[in-house]
């Protein structure tokens, strides 16, 4: 007889409803009545319960007995064992596998283990089913007459059984009523189901780990890094390792105690080491104390790095498995270089190079023996063995570290000894991460930051953000700055100053400075504050005429003029008659700029404006040609910063780069030049400003190995002093005032000072490089389409005065009369005089008269 399978579809059905059903069926809880013994059958014999075993089934789920099957012999086997019911003698075991739906429903697969029930009935319906074939009913006739005729139980044609049927229904009524045989195949299917289960979730959970290539770049959630150009930290927020050290750059000693309380099979293990599971929870019995731990340091990695320290066995999983993955595509060496600078050693210190400074202000190369010990034993529970706030715990832990370094042979005892001996002497320092480099620029990084990053990237956080400053350059313009308000501003009355320095090809932000004191003011005066630029805009309003078709040697009269009210006047009230647009430009004559703008007309000079990098609001009114609306520091520097660069503009901007906390570039700067002023207009403007430096307002800007073109400011009642200069490769600018406004006593020469005393010391090694040469003025052509302005009403000659009046204009106005007054009589104080002690002289000797 064969056997061709068994149907254990009924198994993958229903995981969670049905298997309390099944294994009631299989502890003999079954409907079907108990089978009778049946006599005289020759199926009572132990060879005929060996072929049983071994029978087969046709399609439609019945055993049948093959032809070739051999005579049965007559046997008191059932006699014997079935008359009673033997499954009556075992006990109905009743399962509701809660445990098993708990843990499906913890582990969140519930849909997983549906699909997978679906597909094994799929696969495993056209099998046996063994366990829903019902019993066929006994037959009447439990034995069947020599050569008797087959009438009523004749069998279809093509049926497999030919003989011997009676055998075969006794076979079947047979196969419920052995327990042993039901209990066995119960417990094959559900250790096998549960195997199954058991793989498919480590398969699924394995799937779902993260790439760990990019450890290196791994920052914490919420922490913000801001860098250099040199990749010095300038800033970091939240919990971030400030210095990342290289294995080479970590004493020896100092891994190796680590690695001995830790992990000292940590080069023996592929991740997970069983071995020392066992060990530390023994060694942990014994002395009643978390004295080693059952993780790796592979381990603890991976849950720095991806996970939490949620108390879970999901977790423990996830972790073994990332453990596993991270041994197989990093070496040992990363591994170890990755944990010392990532692992929280307490009171804010993250990595042995931050937690050396914090606890001891030392780098970790001056560590001893017992400083190293001591971080060595922080990582279990770093506020509970910090020396800053348990000594005596802290020193117990490091002397067991050391006795653990001594038993792996990692010291001698006597180095053991010496540095037990040693007493717990700390001398802390702030972490490093709270020392902010660069204060001003790094706060307009961090404001700067949400036009490249999505908002759900800053939550998350872990960024490292990549910058343009150059920190030497920083440092000069941060000294400068200090001294021009310390020294220049109590002569001067002012109390603030800024600096910008951009690199004109470009666009990058080397220095940026916003005021005297961050500490004192966090107020960005380079980004935030709006002020009236002055005669330094008339810059853009020549660049503008130039690109509108204007020559620099056109020639307006410089008069007393009211224009629609507006009154423009030079500094002094005087005025000097007919100058050509250039030298207007170089003596800042404020009435020509104001008829050469009229003559641009508004809307081509501010598009202009704009399109050279002023981003704020400037308003269609005369006296816009002076300065009247409000800009700031950086946006006019790139303006400027688009004439030194022939007429292409190119976006100020300190970012270049953003990286997350997998090392995912999320933002790369690529800032192309724009043309936005033809060749020949920028080349125009350059050279009239550089008049402006050579016999002009800007003379004390001039720089002694090369040629600088620029433009002072000044804005009304001497409130703001500017001067935007720049060469060929850098354009620099500064202002100088006071955050109330309040009017200074200085001059814009000031500033063109202190742009010296930046540019010669940043520039200085530079190579030299000249300006465009002057192009050819006849015949030119404009880029641009001129709209002149056409005022109502224009006065000449005549003046407003201080009554508000319109007045004829007096060249040599005479000297107001005030008449000399009576000073009002004061009593004099009376002061007694000092008593002074006459000086001893020495008598002269004289002759005695005779």
């Amino acid at each position: 007889m064969r056997f061709e399978g068994q149907n254990v579809a009924e198994f993958f059905s229903n995981i969670k409803d049905t298997l309390s059903k099944v294994t009631n069926a299989i502890s003999g809880n079954s409907d079907r009545e108990p089978p009778k013994a049946a006599k005289g059958n020759k199926l009572n014999s132990p060879e005929s319960e060996a072929e049983f075993y071994t029978g087969t089934r046709d399609e439609r789920g019945e055993y049948v007995v093959s032809e070739d099957a051999a005579p049965l012999e007559d046997s008191e086997y059932l006699d014997s064992e079935y008359l009673e019911p033997e499954y009556a003698r075992y006990p109905i075991v009743k399962r509701d596998w809660e445990g098993l739906k708990r843990l499906i429903a913890w582990l969140e697969i519930e849909p997983q283990v549906t699909s997978l029930q679906t597909q094994g009935k799929k696969l495993l319906r056209p099998g046996l089913s063994l366990l829903g074939t019902q019993s066929p009913q006994k037959s009447e006739s439990s034995k069947f007459p020599e050569n008797s005729q087959l009438q009523d139980t004749q069998l279809p044609i093509n049926t497999p059984l030919q003989e011997n049927s009676a055998p075969q229904e006794n076979t079947k009524k047979r196969i419920p009523r052995r327990p042993r045989f039901w209990i066995s195949l119960g417990v094959v299917s559900i250790g096998g189901g549960a195997l199954i289960y058991g793989l498919w979730i480590l398969y699924t959970l394995d799937k779902g780990l993260p790439d760990v290539n990019d450890l290196s770049a791994f920052n914490r959630d919420g922490t913000l890094t801001i860098k250099a150009a040199d990749n010095t930290i300038l800033l970091q927020s939240g919990p971030a390792t400030r210095d990342k050290l290289k294995l080479k750059e970590i004493p020896e000693q100092l891994v190796k105690a680590f690695i001995a309380i830790e992990d000292r099979r940590f080069y023996k293990h592929r991740g997970v080491d069983y071995q020392g599971i066992v060990r530390s929870i023994v060694s942990n019995l014994i002395e009643r104390d978390l004295v080693q731990g059952g993780s790796t340091i592979t381990q603890q990695l991976a849950r720095v790095v991806f996970l939490n320290q949620e108390r879970s066995i999901r977790r423990k999983v996830r972790e073994a498995l990332l453990a596993q993955k991270i041994e197989r595509e990093l070496s040992k060496d990363q591994v170890l270089e990755r944990y010392l600078n990532l692992v929280y050693l307490g009171s804010d210190a993250y990595g042995v190079a931050d937690a050396a400074w914090v606890f001891f202000s030392k780098t970790v190369d001056k560590l001893t023996l017992a400083e190293m010990a001591t971080l060595a034993g922080l990582p279990p529970a770093p506020s509970e063995y910090s020396p800053l706030v348990n000594p005596d715990m802290a020193k117990k832990r490091r002397n067991l570290v050391l006795q653990q370094m001594q038993e792996a042979k990692v010291i001698t005892e006597g180095e053991a000894k010496e540095a037990m001996a040693e007493p717990m002497v700390v001398k802390p320092s702030p972490p490093k991460r709270f020392k902010v480099v660069a204060p001003y620029f790094a706060s307009y990084i961090r404001k700067e930051l949400p036009r490249y990053v999505s908002k759900d990237a800053l939550e998350a956080g872990g960024l490292t953000v990549e910058t343009t400053v150059d920190l030497k350059w920083q440092k000069i313009a941060e000294k400068v700055v200090k001294n021009a308000i310390e020294v220049d501003g109590r002569s001067q009355g002012f109390e603030q100053a800024a600096l910008v320095s951009m690199d004109t090809k470009t666009g990058e932000v080397k220095a940026l400075v916003g005021g005297g004191n961050f500490k004192e003011s966090q107020f960005n005066r380079a980004t935030q504050a709006l002020r009236s630029p002055g005669s330094t805009f008339k810059g853009l309003v020549y660049a503008a005429a130039m690109a509108a078709g204007f020559s620099p040697y056109d020639s307006y009269e410089d008069e007393p003029i009211i224009i629609d009210g507006y009154q423009p006047n030079n500094y002094g009230k005087k005025f000097s008659g007919w100058r050509s647009i250039s030298d207007a430009l170089t003596r800042s004559v404020n009435v020509v700029a104001v008829k050469v703008l009229m003559d641009v007309g508004f809307e081509p000079a501010i598009k202009v404006a704009h399109d050279m990098g002023i981003k704020s609001k400037l308003s269609p009114i005369y006296s816009l040609a002076l300065g009247s609306s409000e800009v700031n520091l950086l946006e006019l520097t790139n303006a400027y910063g688009t004439l030194a660069s022939q007429g292409n503009f190119i976006e100020a901007h300190g970012i270049t780069r953003v990286i997350n906390q997998r090392g995912d570039v999320i933002y790369q700067a690529d800032f192309k030049p724009k043309r936005v002023l033809d060749k020949d207009s920028a080349a125009i403007t350059t050279w009239m400003l550089e008049g402006v430096v050579q016999d002009g307002t800007g003379g004390p800007a001039a720089l002694a190995d090369r040629a600088v073109a620029g433009k002072t400011g000044t804005s009304e009642n001497v409130r703001d002093l500017w001067f935007i200069g720049y060469i060929p490769q850098v354009v620099t600018g500064i202002w100088l005032g006071n955050d109330d406004n309040y009017p200074t006593w200085g001059t814009s020469g000031t500033a063109a000072y202190n742009w010296r005393d930046f540019m010669s010391q940043a520039v200085k090694g530079m190579p030299v490089e000249k300006f465009p040469k002057l192009p050819k003025l006849e015949g030119r052509k404009g880029s641009i389409k001129a709209k002149p302005v056409e005022p109502k009403r224009i006065i000449r000659g005549m003046i407003v005065n201080e009554d508000g009046a319109i007045v004829p204009y007096n060249p040599n106005p005479e000297p107001k009369y005030y008449p000399p007054q009576e000073p009002a009589y004061q009593e004099p104080a009376y002061q007694e005089p000092a008593y002074q002690e006459p000086a001893y002289q020495e008598p002269a000797s004289q002759e005695p008269r005779y």
